[in-house]
């Protein structure tokens, strides 16, 4: 049977973006994969095991190793388009811009 294992992550909000943080250690930014549907971001991917150690020699498995999907809905509608995403250290960051019709507009008070 195959271990599925679904990665760590953080998401919170900055006055104007939505940001997601991601550990995922191990991992190469070509075996990462994000899409939004909707307002559902999914990232998915594999870290596979380390091949020079055969897994009847192991004392100790702890890293999980396999194929991951995390759905994770926006709280808030996002700038599709605009979405960045870097990877650095083993840690993903995805910041999604907040859709401008929800962003706090300063209104000007006139003096009569």
């Amino acid at each position: 049977m195959e271990r599925v294992w679904a990665p760590p992550v953080d998401t919170y909000e900055t006055k104007d973006d939505v940001v997601i943080v991601a550990d995922l250690p191990g991992l190469n930014e070509k075996d990462i994969h994000l899409s939004i549907t909707g307002d559902v971001l999914t990232l998915r991917g594999e870290r596979l095991w380390n091949d020079a150690v055969r897994q009847d020699n192991c004392y100790r498995a702890e890293r999980w190793s396999g194929k991951f999907e995390r759905s994770l809905p926006l709280p808030i509608p996002v700038q599709t388009g605009k979405v960045k995403a870097a990877y650095r250290d083993g840690v993903l960051t995805i910041t999604l811009p907040k859709a401008e019709d929800i962003k706090p507009k300063e209104i000007k008070i006139d003096v009569m």
